[in-house]
C-alpha cells in the first residue's frame, strides 16, 4: 500500500515548528524554562547548535510526515487543525504531564512544553490541511 504525502506540507510543518520554537523559548518563554530546567547560561551556549538544531529540525520532520500520514490524503483544513490541536494537547502534552508529574517536574515547564507541543501539532494540522 503506497500512502501519498505532500511533501511540501510537510516541510512547510517542520520549518514553521522550528520558527515556532525559536520564538516560544526564545523571547517568549526561553528564561523561564532555562530557569524551571535548573540550566546556567554556560550550560545553555555549552551545546552544540549543529547537533541541537540539526536534530529537532530533522525530528520536526519526522513527527511532521507521521502526522501528515496519519491524516491521510487532503484531510481538509478544520480537520487537519482540529486533530493537531487535540494531537498536541492531548496526546503529547498529557504524555509529558505523566512523566513530569513521577519526575517532579515543575508545573510551569510542562506549562511551558505543553503549550508549544500543542502549537506545534496545530500548526502541523494547520498547514498540512491547508497545503494538502
Amino acid at each position: 500500500m503506497a500512502m501519498e504525502v505532500n511533501w511540501i506540507a510537510v516541510v512547510a510543518a517542520a520549518l514553521s515548528a522550528f520558527v515556532l520554537g525559536g520564538i516560544w523559548y526564545g523571547p517568549l518563554f526561553g528564561k523561564k524554562w532555562q530557569n524551571l530546567n535548573g540550566l546556567s547560561d554556560e550550560q545553555i551556549a555549552s551545546g552544540s547548535p549543529a547537533i541541537i538544531y540539526g536534530g529537532a529540525l530533522v525530528l520536526s520532520l519526522i513527527a511532521a510526515l507521521v502526522f501528515a500520514m496519519f491524516l491521510g490524503t487532503k484531510p481538509g483544513i478544520q480537520f487537519a487543525t482540529a486533530a493537531g490541536f487535540a494531537a498536541g494537547l492531548c496526546w503529547v502534552a498529557a504524555t509529558f504531564g505523566i512523566n513530569y508529574l513521577f519526575a517532579r517536574r515543575p508545573l510551569g515547564l510542562w506549562l511551558i512544553d505543553g503549550g508549544y507541543a500543542t502549537l506545534q501539532f496545530t500548526l502541523y494540522g494547520l498547514l498540512i490541511g491547508w497545503l494538502g
